[in-house]
């Protein structure tokens, strides 16, 4: 079933998750075990992300330096047939532009529609760990913009190779990323917004805000969205802060602010079990009141660790 109809369905707040792949070398268990815990609360859906395939090169015995793949983490439209079949709910894969060409790109989607997989979030990702901005592939796409349009063409029956007769119609539901706080690549929040909209008139279903620890900048964010004519559903994205270097590290990578009332009550704590307590306390008192004031889901990262998510799930639903 699309996100978008479970929404419509739904006579209350949902809730979903998404999980990392596990490391190469690892097993499905690993995925299970960050699942079982949660699914007591019956998610709607799941969603898998994808982490592109990154290279170094290797010094050779002539002297010569090899490129090497070491694509950490395999297994992202596997992993989502697997929950599926295990779980009988949604999965959602995450479709990146970096890494693949537009050709690779429909194989995975082929592949996806196969599996039954309905729902798809596209995302430009981030730049590999060698660029210092974003460089697509190849025949590649340069943003989401031009991912989502790919999909939407397989929606309507039209692939690749225009020489293809009798083309079967995908059914995707697109999923996007918003930015409360803006993407840190955009000048300001209008020039943000703007683009969210053109992802919106390539044809996005629904979206998954980056994660923010004042509700106030996803209210605002959702007010913005509207005055500028963006009507899909948009789903708060959480993430319990459980350890003291969450307080630098998640403004580092995310480019988010952590509100100072909750900065100062880590700063008090005298163990990291106190400091996961108050994490936990916040992400519940942010979740009853995105629950109180009506928003179609709660959407936790958990990175593929379930505990604090659950403690979360236990106080509100």
């Amino acid at each position: 079933m699309k996100v978008t109809e479970h929404i419509a369905k739904a006579k209350s707040t949902l809730y979903s998750f998404e999980i990392l792949p596990p490391l190469k070398g690892q097993n499905i268990n690993n995925i299970y075990k960050a699942i079982d815990p949660l699914m007591e609360f019956n998610p709607p859906f799941i969603d898998v992300t994808y982490h592109r395939e990154e290279y170094i090169f290797k010094k050779q015995a002539n002297g010569l330096h090899q490129k090497q793949s070491i694509r950490k983490r395999p297994g992202t439209v596997a992993i989502c047939a697997a929950i599926m079949n295990k779980y009988n709910i949604d999965a959602i894969p995450h479709i990146i532009c970096g890494g693949f060409s537009k050709d690779q790109t429909e194989y995975a989607l082929i592949d996806l529609n196969f599996l039954g997989i309905d729902n798809v979030l596209a995302l430009r990702g981030d730049p590999a760990h060698s660029e210092r901005s974003f460089t697509p592939e190849i025949d590649g796409h340069q943003d989401s913009c031009s991912l989502i349009n790919q999909i939407k063409m397989m929606n309507d029956g039209t692939y690749l190779d225009e020489d293809i007769q009798n083309m079967s119609k995908s059914e995707f539901c697109i999923g996007v990323a918003g930015y409360p706080e803006k993407h840190f690549e955009s000048p300001n929040m209008l020039s943000d917004i703007k683009y969210l909209k053109k992802k919106v008139d390539a044809g996005a279903d629904y979206i998954v805000t980056q994660m923010f620890f004042d509700n106030k900048k996803y209210f605002d964010y959702v007010d913005l969205c509207r005055e500028h004519g963006i009507n899909i559903p948009i789903i708060p994205g959480i993430k319990p802060l459980t350890v003291p270097s969450h307080l630098s590290n998640l403004p580092r990578n995310f480019h988010i602010d952590i509100p100072t009332d909750l900065s100062n009550e880590v700063e008090k704590c005298k163990s990291k079990e106190e400091v996961k307590q108050v994490g936990i306390e916040w992400g519940i008192q942010q979740c009853k009141e995105l629950k109180e004031r009506g928003v179609p889901c709660i959407h936790f990262f958990t990175m593929s660790r379930y505990g604090a998510t659950s403690q979360i799930l236990k106080a509100i639903f």
